[in-house]
């Protein structure tokens, strides 16, 4: 477990992204970290919308605020002024476009003015330069465990790229590493 403490929490006052099938318990895991609030924000067109009972397992859905923007201009708009504020621990959007460097950057130095740590949820392959770290999060089929995941940290500002087999492990309330051979 001691290699996974050293990059979660999430750095505070940081953007970060994730992606991956798996990316939404990703973000519900970090979500469970926080000691506030987290406002969640997504695009109103998506059809897959995020349910907060869905999410009781990884974290408490009383601390979710949820909202919409019609488009990823509202989004992030919403995002950058929620993480300037510091009103909530973190804002965790769903972007369905990339990020260039400036929307990056200000979300970037909205997250510092406001202490608050931002977690973006991008598709594949669309990642911004700013960001602080981005995770690529996959389930792990395992007949006996469905919240095996693999969670690759491929990016990095501050250290090492690297990988993790994790699980979560529900009377705790925390990730654990597991070793290659599923043990």
């Amino acid at each position: 477990m001691s290699s996974v403490i050293k990059v979660l929490p999430l750095r505070s006052s940081r953007a970060h992204e994730a992606c991956g099938p798996a990316a939404v318990s990703f973000a519900a895991i970090i979500a469970g970290q926080m000691q506030g609030s987290v406002l969640w924000i997504s695009e109103r067109w998506r059809q897959e919308q995020v349910h907060p009972e869905g999410l009781a397992i990884f974290c408490d859905p009383s601390k979710l605020v949820f909202a919409s923007g019609t488009d990823q201009t509202e989004v992030l708009a919403a995002s950058e002024e929620a993480l300037r504020s510091g009103a909530v621990s973190a804002v965790i959007s769903t972007l369905s476009k990339p990020l260039d460097l400036r929307q990056g950057r200000r979300l970037q130095l909205a997250a510092e003015t406001g202490q608050s740590t931002g977690l973006f949820l991008i598709p594949e392959g669309m990642g911004s330069n700013a960001a602080e770290t981005r995770w690529r999060s996959n389930p792990v089929y395992d007949a006996q465990d469905s919240t095996l995941m693999r969670w690759d940290l491929i990016k990095n500002k501050s250290g090492t790229l690297k990988s993790w087999l994790v699980r979560w492990d529900a009377e705790a309330h925390r990730v654990s590493v597991v070793h290659e051979d599923g043990k």
